[in-house]
């Protein structure tokens, strides 16, 4: 059975990357991820690819406003 968790980026930074925390955005940090199989489950590599997307994601939305 998979555990779906939906977690802010926030959680995500200070639980696997914190020295990140500080180069990103509140909007960024702020942001809902669906995890597939919980947090628990994320390795250091996931939380940098996730942050990626998110920094990608939020800066294509400034492009789009």
């Amino acid at each position: 059975m998979i555990h779906v968790e939906t977690v802010k980026l926030s959680r995500i930074v200070m639980k696997l990357t914190p020295e990140l925390h500080t180069f990103l955005k509140p909007g960024e940090l702020d942001s809902d991820i669906v995890l597939m199989h919980g947090i628990d489950a994320l390795l250091e590599e996931d939380a940098i690819e996730i942050i990626q997307f998110s920094i990608s994601e939020h800066q294509k939305n400034n492009y789009l406003q």
